[in-house]
């Protein structure tokens, strides 16, 4: 099984290099693939320009090999050709945007498919804001004020990116919809990695993550790691 990188927001910024060149290593060094997916950014028509920065922060931190594939919508996610080269990678990023959107495009495609298998292979998945929200179980739908299913490579949570400037608006209304969920209150140039010895998450960044559990809320800093009662999930 391979690592998972949850990002809070403000992606391709030098607060978030500590968590990037970590997922870097894990992935296998400065030679190892790196595939952006922009698709989060394709309903305001910024997905080239997203996608180009990205390639742009991650050759910034030394990575030889880094492309953003234009999976943009359903018809491109099922593209074999594209599905194909994201499983050859062993480092997948999704940048933030439009949440409902990237779930919806990716749920149940080769594309995702692939993703899943970089993951079963000891690769690692990441995704800020948007991108970190649909790998979860839930993720909350803040245009309907709903919760969604997400994609469910991390079962039994929920992310609030954007936590410091207003994601942690939306704690009291998801504890009410998830009770006994764990949320993760993550704040913008702050990841959460599972790197720990025995899968624990690890902070990185300049923020902090807050989890939200019954029994109380945690606010932990670059660093500190915490032990979830989730781990990625394998349906192989």
């Amino acid at each position: 099984m391979g690592f998972v990188l949850i990002e809070g927001g403000n992606e391709f910024i030098a607060g978030m290099a500590a968590a990037d060149e970590r997922a870097m290593a894990l992935a296998g060094g400065r030679a190892a693939p790196i595939r952006i997916i922009p698709a989060a950014a394709a309903p305001d028509h910024n997905d080239r320009q997203a996608g180009a920065n990205g390639v742009a922060w991650f050759q910034s931190l030394g990575a030889d090999d880094v492309r953003s594939v234009p999976v943009v919508d359903r018809a491109s996610a099922d593209q074999p050709k594209l599905a194909r080269e994201l499983e050859s990678a062993r480092f997948v990023f999704m940048l933030g945007g439009f949440t409902r959107y990237l779930a919806d495009t990716l749920s149940f495609t080769r594309v995702w498919e692939s993703m899943r298998t970089v993951h079963r292979s000891g690769g690692v998945i990441g995704g800020s804001s948007a991108g970190a929200m649909v790998l979860c179980e839930h993720y909350f739908d803040p245009v309907s004020g709903s919760v969604q299913p997400g994609l469910n490579l991390l079962p039994g949570c929920c992310v609030l990116p954007h936590h410091n400037r207003f994601g942690k608006n939306w704690a009291p209304a998801l504890e009410r919809m998830l009770p006994g969920t764990p949320l993760l209150g993550i704040d913008e140039e702050t990841g959460l990695l599972n790197d720990g010895p025995a899968g624990e998450w690890t902070v990185y960044g300049k923020g902090a993550v807050t989890v939200y559990k019954p029994s109380g809320k945690a606010v932990l800093h670059h660093g500190q790691r915490l032990a979830l009662p989730l781990a990625a999930k394998d349906d192989s």
